[in-house]
């Protein structure tokens, strides 16, 4: 007999994932591991020929985001996610990139110059690229162990027919260890098989395939960290690397998102600690925490700062914030480029932002 789940939307204590249906919101079922979530999403690997460097060698991670700038100015620049650099091909004068490709592109081949940065330096420039297919493999499955399944699972695994084992689109929803709400994770996925599980005797392993991109194993840690529930001190974030503080922001994005803020009165003060903004996450890290304390979200590129600063977020204009050691960001953000290549100065326009939404900023 396969046990079942009560289809509320109150699963605080029951388990940290959720599989619920996105089309109605009923939940699939509840469980409390989900094994397959980390790991290496499908990488893009492109061939930079004709590559000169202009600060050094190239090699090992590269950045967050790599923009591969075209010469010919009527086409927009491509981005590169969370590029890592594989170094010269041997025996030849190219560069080899792996990284995770926007929805666009970049484009299979380009047979013109291009210029690379990372957003705060200019790399290099090739003469051409194309993009290297990878060798096609199979997914892991994603398997939720201890899983309650909800009545409809039930009745789709006794039928067990290719349409009903097939749950279409679906969103598997993440708590913390204290059941406030995290983050999710799209997916379509098709029940690959399902036992018993040891966790339970009312409780089964379900086994998923389908498309599902796994959280890359650098930002397992920062998982891990944020799955015990949320910092209780400012700045926990300080001793990491960009692209581990970039993890970081991402999931105080995400669970800030789904958080319901209390705006406060007009005229509050607030107060952020600069020490450690050396790079754009931790501008948006202390930005957030400044106004909605540790491991607070107050926007994270400046579209969203504007969306925040516009109320919902903890902010009602108009305010005063303290910016303690402000030159440090002044010395790391005030020569950033964007995507086009184009030199400015992100310590000035975040400032500009500010003031123009109420924000009064004292730099010390």
């Amino acid at each position: 007999m396969i046990p079942t789940v009560h289809e509320d939307r109150d699963h605080r204590g029951q388990g940290r994932y959720t599989l619920t249906d996105t089309g109605d919101g009923h939940a699939w079922g509840v469980c409390i591991l989900a094994e397959g979530l980390f790991g290496e999403p499908r990488r893009g690997t492109y061939e930079l020929f004709g590559w000169v460097p202009e600060e050094g060698e190239v090699y090992g991670w590269v950045g967050s985001r790599v923009w591969l700038v075209p010469e010919d100015s009527m086409l927009d620049a491509w981005l590169l996610e969370d590029a890592e650099s594989l170094g010269q091909s041997p025996g030849t004068d190219g560069l080899v990139l792996t990284g995770l490709d926007d929805y666009e592109g970049p484009p299979e081949g380009h047979r013109a110059l291009v210029r690379l940065h990372d957003g705060y330096r200019w790399l290099g420039s090739c003469r051409e690229f194309t993009r290297v297919l990878p060798p096609g493999h199979a997914a892991p499955p994603l398997v939720l162990r201890g899983l309650a399944p909800g009545d409809r699972l039930r009745r789709a695994l006794t039928t067990g027919t290719r349409r009903t084992l097939d749950l279409e689109e679906a969103c598997l929803e993440i708590r913390d260890d204290r059941g406030e709400p995290l983050t999710d994770r799209l997916l379509r996925p098709t029940v690959r098989s399902w036992r018993p599980s040891s966790r339970g005797t009312h409780l089964i392993d379900l086994e998923l395939d389908g498309e599902f991109a796994p959280v890359p194993g650098y930002a397992r840690p920062i998982w891990e960290r944020w799955l015990a529930g949320p910092p209780d001190a400012r700045g926990a974030w300080a001793g990491l690397g960009t692209r581990q503080r970039g993890a970081w922001l991402d999931l105080v994005r995400e669970r800030g998102c789904r958080l319901e803020h209390q705006d406060r009165p007009t005229g509050h003060a607030y107060v952020l600690e600069g020490r450690h903004i050396t790079d754009e996450p931790s501008l948006y890290l202390a930005l957030g925490e400044a106004v909605n304390g540790p491991g607070g979200y107050f926007g994270g590129c400046l579209g969203a700062l504007v969306d925040c600063l516009g109320g919902n977020f903890g902010y009602t204009a108009p305010a005063t914030l303290l910016w303690r050691d402000a030159a440090t960001a002044r010395d790391h953000l005030s020569h950033v480029l964007t995507p086009e290549g184009e030199p400015y100065d992100l310590v000035t326009t975040v400032l500009e932002v500010l003031a123009e939404r109420g924000m009064r900023v004292t730099l010390m």
